[in-house]
């Protein structure tokens, strides 16, 4: 059930732009190497990966996917990429492939990883 609505959402976003589904499959493949638990979920119009707790979410919007990490506020932000000023989430904006790696997201992803993890 999981993988039919997975596989639906990146058609739509394969429909609005080939960029874009790359990009979140990129980004699908990074966040589920992180650990053999993470587990996906397609909710509020993007993908939730949780491991016990949800811990981010990959958004496709016209211009850009947007990586969210559930609990960014608290992540120490080494390299100065996460956006947004809620009191609990942050995100990361990509725009292409590149920015996969020129915006550290393992780094991020390893962390929201973690806490998620210890939050059990």
């Amino acid at each position: 059930m999981h993988a039919d609505r997975i596989n639906a959402l990146l058609q739509d976003v394969r429909l609005t732009s080939e960029t874009n589904h790359e990009l979140v499959q990129q980004v699908r493949k990074l966040v589920l190497a992180a650990g053999s638990s993470i587990k996906e979920e397609v909710k509020y119009g993007g993908i939730l990966f949780s491991a016990s707790v949800p811990f981010c979410g990959v958004f496709a919007y016209a211009k850009h996917v947007s990586l969210e990490f559930s609990r960014g506020a608290s992540m120490p932000d080494e390299y100065r990429v996460l956006e947004g000023e809620g009191k609990s989430r942050r995100h990361v904006k990509l725009s292409s492939l590149a920015d996969i790696r020129a915006k550290h997201l393992k780094h991020y992803v390893a962390l929201a990883y973690a806490a998620a993890i210890q939050a059990k």
